[in-house]
């Protein structure tokens, strides 16, 4: 046979290519697996304060232009105290009018309506204009982000402190996911007549009509608000409220990729949030008051990262079977060890949780379904998957907790 390759000064050059090729291809995978350093979210209850999940939720993060729902905080309280009206009409000065974009373009020695300023602060979300509107509270930008600050710190966001009124790079500008719901609950609650204007996609300002960034308005039901936000160093953030058969909940994502792949993660966590807000209500969970041990209040700065592991509603179905009287030491027993996805006050809900828990799980990992009552409370079932290992116990409740099903592991004793 000819080889294809002519002499041997091309073919090495040509396999030194293909093998790099073919690792490249074998670390894509790893690559594209690391974790995203600028990930946080949180989802809560808008009613009682709940936390129904949370990543990251306390880790110091960039606001970007959510930013703005402190700016427009203010602005409203200005509002509500009658030191503007919304005719109220704000000068431009060369500071403002030098901010880069996004930006409406306005010139020294202009003014913009107080309502103008509203509406493209929530849809446009220009930089111009929030330094305007900081200028006509507090004479200066400087002066309104100490104000910002303060008005934070009041509000309980304690991992918050604002440098400028539009969210554009500064270091020191720093919040976090639950700062930030914290701000969007208060924005809900404080200024109910001013909150419909976050459900806005568009305005028109000056014979010309603009359009907003926030997609999940129109892309997710039920959603009426709140901000949109990015620059390169927070990555795309934003903070939904979204109403489902009466019940509301809120969320923040902070550092996503891509805007749409924000909203798909965001939907995603809405749709889980509601799930879990339901089997609350309904009185499906173990401990149904206050069950995921996490309020909306700030934690203490010492506090540990929480992580998968650590999910507080897996200690308080851990600590029910302890109380109960079934959690049995198993080592070293093959088959011993079950995951439990739930405990529920219908046995038919328990096996429907179970049956769907069991549909994430590989082939290897598959164990057997099973409903049984708690010993001493014959009104409380509990949804499983028995006859694991330890090994695949484990290695199955992690899968289940990315697929953002609550388990935990535990041990079965012989009367199982």
């Amino acid at each position: 046979m000819t080889s294809s390759f002519p002499h041997r000064s091309r073919t090495v050059p040509t396999l030194f290519i293909l093998i790099a090729f073919v690792m490249a291809l074998c670390m894509l995978p790893a690559a594209q697996a690391a974790p995203n350093p600028r990930y946080a979210s949180i989802v809560i209850d808008a009613e009682s304060g709940a936390v129904l999940y949370s990543a990251n939720a306390d880790a110091t993060r960039y606001p970007a232009s959510l930013t703005k729902m402190m700016t427009l905080y203010l602005l409203f309280e200005a509002l509500e105290d009658d030191t503007l009206s919304m005719g109220s009409r704000l000068p431009v000065s060369q500071h403002a009018a030098a901010k880069p974009p996004s930006k409406m373009g306005v010139r020294p020695g202009e003014t913009v309506k107080v309502e103008d300023a509203i509406n493209i602060l929530v849809v446009k979300s220009a930089n111009d204009v929030a330094a305007v509107v900081a200028e006509g509270l507090a004479g200066s930008e400087s002066t309104f982000a100490g104000q910002m600050t303060d008005k934070a710190r009041a509000l309980g966001m304690v991992h918050t402190t604002f440098r400028n009124a539009s969210g554009l790079p500064d270091d020191r500008q720093v919040t976090t996911a639950r700062d930030m719901a914290i701000l969007a609950l208060r924005l809900m609650q404080d200024f109910p007549s001013y909150y419909p204007v976050f459900a806005k996609t568009e305005f028109t300002w000056q014979g010309r009509r603009y359009k907003g960034h926030n997609r999940l308005l129109d892309n997710y039901a039920g959603t009426d608000g709140l901000k949109t936000g990015y620059i390169r160093a927070s990555g795309f953030n934003v903070a939904t409220s979204a109403v489902h058969d009466g019940r509301r909940l809120l969320s923040v994502v902070m550092g996503g990729f891509t805007a749409q792949s924000r909203d798909a993660h965001m939907s995603e966590l809405l749709d889980r949030g509601f799930v879990r807000a339901e089997a609350i209500a309904e009185g499906d969970w173990i401990a149904k008051a206050d069950i995921y041990g996490d309020r909306l209040q700030a934690t203490p700065t010492s506090a540990p990262a929480p992580t998968p592991d650590d999910d507080p509603i897996r200690d308080v179905i851990a600590q029910a079977e302890y109380e109960h009287g079934d959690a049995r030491t198993a080592a070293g027993n093959v088959g011993a060890w079950a995951v439990q996805v739930g405990a529920f006050s219908d046995r038919t809900r328990a096996r429907r949780q179970a049956d769907q828990a069991a549909e994430f799980l590989p082939a290897e990992l598959d164990g057997r379904v099973a409903v049984s009552s708690v010993q001493g409370d014959g009104g409380i079932f509990r949804a499983q998957l028995v006859d694991l290992e330890e090994t695949q116990a484990r290695r199955g409740c992690r899968q289940l907790a990315r697929e953002g099903v609550d388990c935990v592991v535990v041990a079965m004793g012989s009367g199982q």
